[in-house]
């Protein structure tokens, strides 16, 4: 009877450890939501990355859609998701330990951010090095729908990220 018991805490530990869903940016937007325009094609093409950084030095852009409806049902629950990220905290060290999680290279940077539901506010103890950011990551932890604002625009989302690393094919 022991031995049964063990075994049945062993497989519900994993199966609870296995709820980690990996979402896509568009599984951010409800369904019956009404279309959204992004302001900028992902940037794939790291050829344009020099452009991208000449623009840091002009003025914030304005962001369209900073009240965009948002996916109720993902309130609390572990997800994993790629993107980029916007430094919004800096320790002395070079790691950021705040920033704007978002779907492609070089949003909230002088082009228009995107919609609300399509940022997620992170915060995380460790931090990234600012020297790896301009290439994508993966978060994880458990997502919040709630709204919280910065000076690069408002997140539909936050997370308290217990994992970040490199995106990989």
């Amino acid at each position: 009877m022991r031995h049964l018991l063990f075994a049945l805490l062993l497989c519900a530990t994993s199966v609870l450890a296995g709820n980690t869903r990996e979402l896509t940016w568009s599984e951010l937007i409800p369904p019956d939501a009404p279309p959204q325009q992004m302001q900028q094609a992902p940037m794939h093409d790291l050829s344009q990355l020099a452009d991208a950084l000449a623009a840091e030095s002009g003025p914030a852009a304005q962001q369209l859609s900073p009240n965009a409806p948002v996916v109720q049902a993902l309130n609390d629950q572990r997800i994993k998701l790629p993107g980029y990220i916007v430094p919004l905290d800096v320790t002395e060290e070079g790691r950021v330990t705040e920033f704007l999680f978002v779907p492609y290279f070089g949003a909230c940077i002088h082009v228009p951010p995107p919609p609300s539901n399509q940022i997620v506010h992170v915060t995380t103890e460790l931090g990234v090095l600012m020297d790896a950011l301009y290439q994508p990551f993966w978060i994880e932890g458990p997502l919040k729908v709630e709204a919280r604002g910065s000076e690069m625009g408002t997140a539909g989302y936050q997370m308290a990220a217990e994992k970040i690393y490199p995106y990989e094919l």
